[in-house]
């Protein structure tokens, strides 16, 4: 046969069309589809061995200086298959000639037979309207069937070009480029490290009518995180390419093979890959998604069951599980385009456990949404070990004081060990831990909504985490509780949580009367003895376990004293907005966060009130050198006659306010932060921007003030009944006396972190200083009972350099990698690490990772962003975006600051800023109490605020609506 002749066969049909060999096995299992009746595209191939004749004589010619032979069982079929070689001198010569080939393949002009050949096949697939896709195909090596692309061992996908949105004059030019792919970089370097000849690969090209999909999937008949028994569906709007390389936003579908059961993971879509109408010679174009297409999901329950119907019915046709790829044109006709064997097995040792879990009734949930203010990204070894404890022993106090008997909690006490997770190095909450822990309060039922609320849990797919069936009937209950929170049944529960209430101010006192006497033996923590430091340390921790749960009996209260509130202001007030509740829980007398600002404040007036301290404060100096200047013992006479006794009674307050208050900073939760206690220079970067701002104590009283008193001014107009007006009133002034007890033992618990943290520091320099760290930072990439247990004899090992060293290692990379979302969840029966990483990787190449954000509402000029109205109020100004905590007070002065979450060390930065914006929260949380006691415009759980706003970008916040208004023209 000439090269004309076998250049010119194109294969359209028959037993040659489903031969792996001949036509590779992307196309062979096309045919076989379509000869079974799937709804597979009209499809001809250009084979391998029209391949071998067009290019086989080009490699042999490139390949034939300095070579050596090829041992048989290495060689393939093709032009010279007799002596096929490859280069001498490896991979770096075959990488050279694989791009000399691609090169010259890609300007190949076909024989006028074949292009003919393909200008007929076209007509016949497409028509004179109609586009075709065109892919390339690695085939298998003679006599190896299981080789090549998409074989049953080896993969190899992904090498391959394709081109889509072919026309017909173009074909010829993509069956050349598709030979070409055969020598891509990356093609070569995979059979390289295969140990198979580089330069030794057939391809064959596929010609298909393309399938002008809207709407495309991956479905795999078996997870392939695990091998389970569950279909998983990828799917996205426009073509499949957006969903394998990552350039669409994807809805994901789990559905269980046995009941039928769907669910999904749904996000906000904003992205796709397709055609363009307006673009027709562009191919696959980037597409945005119309906003009325981007919150449902992109495939109905329809839909989903009979995509999986169909993969089901491929995997029964190949007699294994199927990974296969299909679109939806416009009329909701489904096409595959595509199918493999599935390669994800299900792992040896959990299978029995993993089988149960399959359906997704038993898998773990863990959540970030509310914790994540307390220990934002990663946390190091030492902070979730200090972290877990609190948890465990804290919670496991308030089982106890809230009545749950002696036997319950030892029937659960297992439970305490796992109410948080150490994910990646982040921090989460085990939300089925959560649930059972707390169903043990039997006086807490009314109060699950507004719990999950509290967490920023509500309306997020609840149901998952109650699948363990003993709990139904509560859940059941739960769900009625929620329509009606004071309908009788309720009452009663809530009349037990308020009995209880009458004590709770006693030992609120006697709980700061002992944690203020207990942090004051502290004070010297860091200079104890590493024996002393020990002690200590497990001293205090004892105390900690019998005390700590008056602090969360507290939060069972203010849930209570919420609930009550919400639901007579929706009876009696209905016409109210959320800046009423909001305005009535400022005020009252100053909690211990608000006296740590007042303590700062209080020194800034001391040194704006002089000329020379005010001029030293904001001239450019070095916060340290300032600190040493400003704080030292006089040595000359005072600069001017209020100078001395100034300049003493400054420094007087900045040392007071770092003994008192010094615990206090941004992320002072993480053992890892640096605190005032540590550089207590660091505050003047707060004391320079209050002095700049002119703020006073009186002022932020006032605007806390005025603010009551317009809520108080809307109560009465709203509410004309006196008498309700006098219960609402009473519940506010509830609030507001739960939420500083709240605010009062969150700076507790500052302090027993930063207790804490001088004690495991001090040990680590010890163990610096005994040669078994490196430095004595390094102690936080242990866990506390490794510190004490070097000590005390209860460590097991040694190794500490290394064992810290292996934790650093893995903290880094754990910096580096994108932050996990927010609600995940994992299989118990499969090690945490490796369900991470499974769930990293996705079901198609990474999917699940977090969608991109979603597309701002349009309002005028301008775009809008929707958020929980927290602090009313609207101001307009430039936004400071804050990732890293390190950012000054001075830096955000006059700014709108934006940020992922806060924490009550970020209240300086706070207090410079015009207005508040943050991606977590709820009306409890930090950020929306701070707005509200600095009468600043506050807006929380706006989503995506820190990628959808630009640094610098003028803003508009509307707290009293929740929105944050992006701006073109200059803030006013």
């Amino acid at each position: 046969m000439t090269t004309e002749r076998s250049s010119a066969r194109l294969v359209t049909g028959g037993p040659d069309l489903t031969d792996p060999e001949q036509v590779g096995h992307k196309f062979a299992r096309q045919a076989l589809l379509s000869a079974a009746g799937f709804p597979v595209p009209p499809l001809a191939c250009v084979p391998a061995a029209v391949f071998d004749a067009v290019v086989g004589p080009m490699v042999a010619a490139a390949t034939a200086p300095a070579a050596v032979p090829v041992a048989d069982h290495d060689r393939g079929a093709g032009a010279g298959d007799s002596g096929r070689t490859v280069p001498r001198t490896g991979p770096k010569d075959a990488a050279a000639v694989a791009a000399e080939l691609r090169r010259r393949i890609r300007g190949l002009a076909l024989s006028t037979e074949l292009a003919g050949a393909l200008g007929g096949v076209f007509d016949r697939l497409a028509g004179p309207d109609a586009l075709v896709a065109v892919r390339a195909c690695v085939v298998p090596r003679p006599g190896d069937p299981s080789g090549g692309e998409d074989g049953d061992q080896d993969p190899f996908a992904g090498l391959s070009d394709s081109y889509l949105y072919v026309r017909g004059e173009q074909v010829a030019a993509r069956v050349a480029e598709c030979w070409a792919s055969a020598f891509n970089a990356e093609a070569v370097a995979y059979r390289i490290r295969r140990n198979l000849d580089p330069l030794n690969a057939r391809v064959a090209v596929g010609v298909q009518r393309m399938a002008m999909g809207t709407r495309s999937f991956v479905a795999f008949t078996r997870d392939p995180r695990d091998g389970s028994a569950r279909c998983v569906l990828a799917a996205a709007h426009g073509i499949g390419e957006g969903v394998v390389q990552e350039k669409a936003d994807v809805d994901h579908f789990f559905i269980d093979r046995a009941s039928g059961r769907i669910t999904s993971d749904v996000v906000v879509k904003s992205r796709a890959v397709g055609f363009d109408p307006d673009r027709p010679a562009d191919g696959p174009v980037a597409l945005r998604i119309p906003r009325e297409l981007a919150e449902p999901p992109v495939l109905t329950d329809a839909e989903v069951k009979e995509i999986t119907d169909l993969a089901l019915r491929v995997e029964g046709h190949f007699g294994r599980p199927q990974d296969i790829e299909g679109t939806l044109t416009a009329d909701g006709a489904v096409h595959l385009v595509q199918a493999r064997p599935a390669t994800a097995q299900a792992p040896a040792a959990p299978a029995r456990r993993s089988a149960r879990t399959a359906s997704g009734s038993h898998t773990t949930v863990w959540d970030n949404s509310n914790i994540t203010e307390s220990f934002p990204g990663v946390s190091s070894a030492l902070t979730f070990s200090v972290a877990h404890r609190l948890y465990e022993v804290g919670f496991g106090d308030l089982y106890r004081r809230m009545g749950v008997p002696a036997r319950t909690l030892r029937r659960n006490r297992s439970l305490l060990a796992e109410m948080i997770g150490h994910l990646d190095g982040r921090v989460y909450y085990r939300l089925d831990s959560w649930y059972r822990l707390h169903a043990q309060m039997r006086c807490f039922r009314p109060l699950w909504s507004t719990w999950e609320q509290s967490l920023g849990l509500a309306g997020r797919s609840r149901d998952r985490v109650r699948g363990r069936d003993r709990d139904q009937e509560r859940d059941r209950d739960r769900d009625r509780e929620r329509k009606d929170g004071l309908r009788p049944a309720n009452l009663a529960h809530i009349a037990e949580i308020v009995g209880r209430l009458a004590m709770h101010p006693v030992r609120v006192r006697a709980f700061l009367r002992w944690w203020d006497g207990c942090h004051e033996e502290l004070a010297g923590a860091g200079r104890l003895a590493p024996d002393e430091a020990v002690a200590a340390y497990r001293a205090l921790w004892e105390e900690v376990a019998r005390r700590w749960g008056v602090t969360l009996v507290n939060g069972v209260f203010l849930f209570t004293a919420t609930l009550v509130t919400d639901r007579l202001l929706k009876r009696w007030v209905p016409r109210a907005d959320r800046a009423l509740l909001n305005g009535m829980l400022v005020g009252g007398p100053d909690n211990r966060s608000a006296a740590a600002l007042h303590s700062l404040l209080a020194a800034a007036e001391i040194g704006a009130a002089s000329p020379a301290l005010r001029a030293a404060l904001l001239a450019d100096t070095p916060v340290e050198s300032l600190w040493a200047e400003l704080t030292a013992e006089p040595t000359a006479e005072p600069t001017a006659p209020d100078d001395g006794p100034a300049r003493a009674a400054f420094a007087t307050a900045l040392h007071e306010h770092v003994r008192r208050h010094g615990d206090r900073g941004p992320h002072d939760l993480k053992l890892e932060s640096v605190t005032p206690r540590m550089r207590p220079w660091t505050v003047l970067h707060d004391v320079r921007a209050y002095v700049r701002q002119g703020l006073t104590v009186a002022g932020v009283r006032e605007g806390a003030l005025r603010v009551r008193e317009r809520a108080q001014a809307q109560l009465r107009a709203d509410c004309r009944n006196p008498l309700k007006r006098a219960v609402l009133t009473t519940s506010f002034a509830a609030m507001r006396s739960l939420l500083k007890v709240r605010e009062d033992t969150r700076f507790c618990r500052t302090q027993l972190f930063g207790d804490s943290r001088a004690l495991l520091l001090g040990i680590g320099a010890e163990l610096a200083a005994a040669g078994c760290l490196d430095e004595p930072r390094d102690v936080l990439d242990l866990t506390a009972d490794d510190v004490l247990g070097a000590f005390d004899g209860t460590l097991a090992g040694a190794d500490l350099r290394g064992l810290a060293a292996v934790r650093a290692a893995e903290r880094d990379r754990w910096t580096r990698l994108p932050a996990l979302p927010a609600r995940l969840e994992t299989d118990p029966g499969v090690p945490l690490a490796a369900a991470l990483a499974a769930h990293r990787a996705g079901p198609v190449g990474g999917a699940t990772r977090p969608a991109a954000p979603p597309p701002p509402e349009s309002a005028g000029h301008a775009t809008v962003l929707r958020g929980l109205a927290s602090s009313a109020g609207t101001v307009r100004g430039r936004a400071k975006v804050v990732l890293d905590p390190t950012v000054t007070a001075e830096e955000c002065e006059g700014r709108i600051l934006v940020a992922r979450e806060t924490d009550p060390g970020w209240l300086s930065l706070m207090m410079s800023a015009r207005a508040l914006v943050v991606e977590r929260g709820t009306l409890l949380s930090h950020t929306a109490i701070t707005g509200r006691l600095l009468g600043i415009p506050t807006a929380v759980a706006v989503r995506d605020a820190t990628a959808l706003i630009a640094d610098g970008r003028p803003v508009e916040v509307d707290g009293r609506a929740g929105t944050v208004r992006l701006l073109d023209e200059e803030p006013s």
